[in-house]
Order: C-alpha cells, then sequence, then structure tokens
C-alpha cells in the first residue's frame, strides 16, 4: 500500500554521533552470504510484480525452489491462492521449525512481494534489472520491499546452512497485494491468527537507520504505528450542455470549489504518549526551528507556533494528526461540451482512534455542498499502537550495536501503511525494524529510479541474523 517511508525530519538532521557508518563493499571480496544475498535481490527484482502483470506467483516458485534447496521440507512451505480484485496472486510462508523441547510461542516476519509498477521508458535504467553503480543499487523494490524478501530470506538460508536449531518457531509471511488491495495481507494475518498465534509480528516494510545527508546516523526508527488508510471519490454531476451556452452551475466549478475547502482545511491536532515520545527525541537530534519546534510540541501539543512551523514541514505534519490531499482528478467529456461529471480522488491518512466515518463526516461538513457526492473505495483497516517489547527491543539494541554502537532507538508512528496494520488489529505488538541505512535525499520508494546505497544492503545484512538469534536461540 502506498505509504511514506516513515523516515520523517529526521533524516534531515544533522548528525551528532560518532559512531562509524559502514562502508562500501568489495564486490571482488563478497563473503558466500553477501553473493547468495546479492544473487537473490537480483532474480527478485528481475519479477515484475506489479499489478496487471501477475508475476508474483513466478517469484514463489522461485522462492520455493531456494527454500527447498536450503533443506525446508514441503511441510515447512504454505502457498496460498488469492484473488486480488480480478487478478490472481498468491502469498508465502516458510516455518523454521523449533528444536525438541521448544516451548516459547513463535515469532512472524512480514514482507511483501508485490510492488508498485514502474514503466521503463520513464526511467534512467530498466526498472526491473538490478543496476550497480555509483555506489547504489537500482531498481524497482530495491527498498520497497524486495530489500526486506531478500534479507529475511538469505538469513533464514543461512542460519539452516550453520545447522541453528531454534528454541521457537520463525516464520515468514510473505503476501502478494501489499501495493494494491491487500486480500493476501488480510487473509495470512487471519490464518497466523487461528493457526500460528505468535507472541509478537516484526516487519520490514519499515523502520531502519536513518542517516543525516553526510551519510552520519541519527537513529534507529522503530514502527510501532500506522495511521488509517482511506480514500474517497469526491463526485459532481450536471445537466452539461453545449460549451457556446454556458450554465450558472458547473461540475468542474463546484468540486474545484470543494477541493478548495479541503486543501485550506488542517484537522485537529492530535497527540499520544508515542508521538509526543517521538517528537522529544527527535528535536534533540534535529537542528534549528524545526528541532525546538519538536521538542516544545511534545512538553505541550496546544503550542501554536511549534504546531504551525510542523505543519509546514512535508516530513512532520503527517504526524500531527489527520491529513487528506486530493490526488488525482477526472472531468468532462469533450472539449466543447459542458461537463456532465467531475471526479476527484482524496486521499486521507487517520490518526489511530480517529476512524474513517468521523473523517468522511468531517470532509463533508468542510464541503459543506450536497450536490458533491462521496464514495469510499478503499476497504479500512483501523489499528492500535504497538508497544516496543523489551525482549524485542533488547534484540535490536544487540544487533545494532554491532553497526552503530549506542545508537538512539526510536519508535514512531508511520503515516502511511504496511501489511503490520492487519496483525495490529488482530491484537498483535507489530513493530517494523527494517535493515536499511538511508539518507533522506535517497529515499524514492513508488517513484522513478528507487535506489539503495550499496554498503547499506551488505551492512544489514547480518541485521536479521543476529535479532533471530538473540530473539530464538
Amino acid at each position: 500500500m502506498q505509504k511514506l517511508s516513515g523516515r520523517t525530519a529526521l533524516l534531515l538532521a544533522a548528525g551528532i554521533f560518532s559512531a562509524q557508518p559502514v562502508l562500501a563493499q568489495d564486490a571482488a571480496a563478497l563473503t558466500p552470504h553477501q553473493q547468495l544475498a546479492r544473487d537473490i535481490y537480483r532474480d527478485v527484482i528481475a519479477f515484475r510484480t506489479a499489478r496487471g502483470q501477475e508475476q508474483v506467483p513466478a517469484m514463489v516458485s522461485y522462492l520455493v525452489e531456494r527454500f527447498k534447496k536450503a533443506g525446508f521440507s514441503d511441510a515447512d512451505i504454505r502457498v496460498t491462492d488469492y484473488d486480488s480484485d480480478g487478478e490472481k496472486t498468491q502469498g508465502l510462508m516458510i516455518t523454521y521449525r523449533a528444536k525438541a523441547g521448544g516451548t516459547e510461542k513463535p515469532i512472524v516476519l512480514l514482507g511483501h512481494m508485490d510492488v508498485v509498477d514502474a514503466l521503463e521508458k520513464d526511467w534512467v535504467r530498466p526498472p526491473f534489472t538490478l543496476t550497480e553503480e555509483d555506489g547504489y543499487f537500482f531498481g524497482r523494490a530495491t527498498m520497497d520491499n524486495k530489500y526486506g524478501i531478500t534479507n529475511l530470506t538469505s538469513t533464514f538460508l543461512r542460519l539452516k546452512a550453520e545447522g541453528w536449531q531454534p528454541s521457537r518457531d520463525l516464520v515468514l509471511v510473505f503476501s502478494g497485494d501489499e501495493e494494491t488491495g491487500m486480500i493476501s495481507t488480510e487473509a495470512q494475518a487471519k490464518y497466523v491468527a487461528e493457526n500460528i498465534d505468535p507472541a509478537f509480528v516484526l516487519n520490514s516494510d519499515a523502520g531502519g537507520v536513518a542517516l543525516a545527508e553526510d551519510g552520519t546516523p541519527v537513529a534507529f526508527q522503530v514502527q510501532s504505528a500506522e495511521k488509517t488508510y482511506a480514500t474517497y471519490e469526491l463526485t459532481v454531476n450536471n445537466p452539461g450542455g453545449h460549451s457556446s451556452r454556458p450554465r450558472a452551475d458547473n461540475a468542474i466549478y463546484e468540486l474545484a470549489a470543494a477541493l478548495e475547502k479541503i486543501a485550506a482545511y488542517k484537522f485537529p491536532v492530535q497527540a499520544t504518549d508515542l508521538t509526543r515520545s517521538y517528537f522529544a527525541t527527535a528535536g534533540k537530534l534535529t537542528p534549528g526551528e524545526l528541532g525546538q519546534a519538536m521538542l516544545r510540541f511534545a512538553a505541550d501539543p496546544s503550542d501554536a507556533s511549534a504546531i504551525a512551523t510542523l505543519q509546514a514541514d512535508p516530513e512532520s505534519v503527517g504526524t500531527l494528526g489527520t491529513t487528506c490531499v486530493a490526488t488525482m482528478l477526472q472531468a468532462g467529456h469533450a472539449e466543447n461540451a459542458l461537463p456532465q461529471s467531475a471526479t476527484a480522488t482524496v486521499n486521507c491518512r487517520i490518526f489511530p482512534g480517529t476512524g474513517a466515518a468521523a473523517t468522511e463526516a468531517r470532509l463533508k461538513e468542510i464541503v459543506g455542498n450536497d450536490d458533491v457526492m462521496f464514495k469510499l473505495i478503499t476497504d479500512v483497516t483501523e489499528s492500535p499502537e504497538s508497544k516496543l517489547r523489551a525482549d524485542v527491543k533488547a534484540a535490536v539494541r544487540y544487533s545494532l550495536d554491532k553497526r552503530y554502537p549506542g545508537l538512539t532507538i526510536l519508535p514512531y508512528m508511520e503515516s502511511g501503511g504496511t501489511d503490520g496494520m492487519h496483525y495490529r488489529g488482530l491484537g498483535y505488538d507489530t513493530v517494523a525494524i527494517s535493515a536499511a541505512a538511508m539518507k533522506a535525499s535517497d529515499m524514492f520508494a513508488h517513484g522513478l529510479n528507487e535506489r539503495l546505497p550499496v554498503a547499506s544492503f551488505y551492512g544489514g545484512l547480518d541485521h536479521w541474523y543476529w535479532i533471530l538469534k538473540k530473539l530464538a536461540e
């Protein structure tokens, strides 16, 4: 599903840590595990797993072959078929069995195999070919989320090759339509709840190391909550007519007036312990006026000056409350005819606890025109905040200290959405802890020329290895 990276204004901060960033890896000196991960990365990016291409099943078959070759049995592998709004897709679940006598509840690990589509004519390099150039890996989903799929997959294969036996079951759950209908996501979450009942869920699709523009690490962000995703179509109908005979009413003008009111409106500012804690820490790491505004807001969420500064910053505004923005327009049917209809798509990211129904009602009040018809066009999943458990935090700390000793661990609320919302909605603490280390200027998920620093790719390959060892040794 469309989402922000979660690396908010913190990515824009000047670095104040002295931790040593990971250096780029010499391709001629790759370890066997690094080579394996790079091969998997190359192969999965080659699958155009976007809506309309129906290549998720091919990617599933490829991954299944990898897992079987590594020693996972048929009983460890579960492939499921789904119809996602008329298109075939699949989900994949891999269980790493616990050693005899293990009694702890399983851990579920999430990733999604599908991508937002990319057109080769728009890209500088072919989007579905992994290209290494100028210190980056380029290609669709190099970050979102085939790096997560690659990292989790290669970690399972590495641990299996070592003969390691975990103290509890570890279950990979890869979905096939996270970027669109989330049909596979929702069904897999239900299966997990009914048949696995994990202790908690870890997601590879958000969070990670925030780097300043000079490459200095600023903090490790842990996605602990997500805003509710809801999209509405606003439509105005009209009898229309010949363009030479303009009417007093016009569908395009009426819709434009409604959109202007939405553009001018700011939803009430909201704050939770999580968001205030986030700003309290981020403010110390963010220089200048923005950092000071974060600190003032953390101390007093009614501080008007702090609110104004944060709302003016695109990276921070989503943390303050609900946002709704027009994203698409469609109107008219001929250049010489009055429009018979005009439709706008308005996407809302709703603050936890607010609700889609209340948000729609508020939009209607703002518009104040009964001729503007509202239609909710997305399935809405609302989820609570998750706590960062002490054992998970300790495992992240253990892994993180091997790369960036002492780096701050910072829980935050995602302005977008991931698979994790469905697991939170079922009552499971779900946090996202990607291994990626990124600068704000390198964030191109869903956009043109998506990329991941080569140093980030190799530097994060031990991330899940050490976390799983710590949680399931």
